[in-house]
């Protein structure tokens, strides 16, 4: 089985698509997906398909949820001559729940983990093109928000979240890694954009300081400084970071070479970090 959720939903058995059409066997499918090869207790299920306002059948409504899509599983079974193995081997029940068997298959969402690891690994040997390359790679498995095409509930949104939030780091550190290799001025238009998405995570907004400062760009690196500030200011009340803050002055005295503030790549680790 192959499974994507790093954009729209896509579940395949053996090549062939076991992904409903209908809403709620979506999110069941979807909830399956993102625990792939671990159980999912059916109040789990419950939880996510009626947030916190079950009607009395849920249980039984999750059951015949569970038959349709074993369903689907059984007819790609079928198309490619798999009598091996049932629909009831693939989407197995539990005690008190479901697991998505994934048989060795391939999970979109754990390869852009692993890939992520490895490109961690490299930083940490000072391995910087081959950090640059391997977090790219993880990168390019993203073809949009986490289950773009499905309707969540909160369990969702939950998995959804903690992968968003695990891209964005990634992201983040790619970048620092293209800082470090000099590459400033092919980030100015993807910081562009990522500091208008993320118009309060602080991080994005020095690393396209830094890359503005750098390629000579210095009115402009302070500008972005007084954007933000002022968001934050007016938003949440709050100062930009004590590191920040340093770069700011660092550019406004125009040092030749601004560095990153900690030597490391990594910032202060003060990040507010919302989508708006």
């Amino acid at each position: 089985m192959d499974i994507e959720v790093l954009g729209t939903l896509s579940v395949r058995e053996n090549g062939v698509s076991i992904t409903p059409t209908a809403p709620k066997p979506r999110q069941v499918l979807s909830l399956l997906a993102l625990h792939a090869d671990r159980a999912v207790p059916v109040p789990t299920l419950v939880e996510e398909l009626w947030d916190g306002n079950p009607p009395r059948s849920a249980r039984s409504t999750v059951q015949t949820y569970v038959l349709q899509l074993r369903e689907l599983i059984g007819e790609a079974l079928a198309q490619r001559g798999d009598e091996q193995s049932t629909a009831k081997d693939i989407l197995v029940t539990l005690p008190g729940g479901y697991l998505l068997n994934t048989r060795g298959g391939t999970v979109d969402f754990r390869e852009f983990e692993c890939r992520a690891a490895a490109g961690h690994r490299a930083v940490e040997t000072d391995d910087l093109p081959g950090a640059a390359k391997r977090l790219r790679d993880a990168l390019s498995l993203w073809n949009g928000p986490v289950l773009a095409d499905v309707q969540a509930g909160s369990r969702i949104h939950l998995e959804a979240r903690r992968l968003e939030e695990a891209r964005l780091c990634v992201l983040d550190q790619r970048i620092e890694v293209d800082l470090r290799l000099g590459r400033h001025r092919e980030l100015l238009s993807e910081l562009t954009v990522l500091v208008n998405q993320y118009r309060m995570h602080e991080n994005l907004h020095r690393q396209f300081m830094v890359a503005l400062h750098r390629s000579g760009r210095r009115g402009e690196a302070l500008d972005v400084y007084q954007r933000l500030r002022t968001t934050l200011v007016t938003e949440l009340g709050l100062e930009p970071s004590a590191a920040l803050s340093r770069l700011q002055r660092s550019i406004l005295v125009s040092h030749p070479d601004t560095a990153l503030p900690d030597g490391s790549g990594q910032g202060d680790g003060r990040l507010v970090a919302r989508a708006g």
